[in-house]
């Protein structure tokens, strides 16, 4: 059974940069031929995607936020972070982390961790 965590700092002011790691367990990262997975939900909107960063390491990002956003890895700890840069309270949101096996968004997203409030506030 694959198990996502997502970790973070809950509030983070305006300007700064937040970071967000997610943590499995049960299944590799470096797996064949999975997509690891952010997608956020602000307060009263619909889920949107944030990015993802693959089994061998290749990413890619919402083109909304492409200029902010860095998704790395740690195979060690079979963990995926994720920076968000420049924040402001628009990037308030429940940030979770999933996985998938495709990356158009043809596959479902099978598992998901519990995710972790953001919000962006002085």
């Amino acid at each position: 059974q694959v198990q996502l965590r997502e970790s973070g700092p809950g509030l983070v002011e305006p300007s700064q940069t937040v970071s967000l790691t997610c943590t499995v367990s049960g299944g590799s990262i470096t797996a064949n031929y999975y997509y690891w997975t952010w997608i956020r939900q602000p307060p009263g909107k619909g889920l949107e995607w944030v990015g993802y960063i693959t089994y061998s390491g290749a990413t890619n990002y919402n083109p909304s936020l492409k200029s902010r956003t860095s998704i790395s890895r740690d195979t060690s700890k079979n963990q995926f972070t994720l920076q968000l840069g420049s924040v402001t309270p628009e990037d308030t949101a429940v940030y979770y982390c999933t996985r998938t096996e495709d990356g158009l968004g043809q596959k479902p997203y099978d598992y998901w961790g519990q995710g972790t409030q953001v919000t962006v506030s002085s």
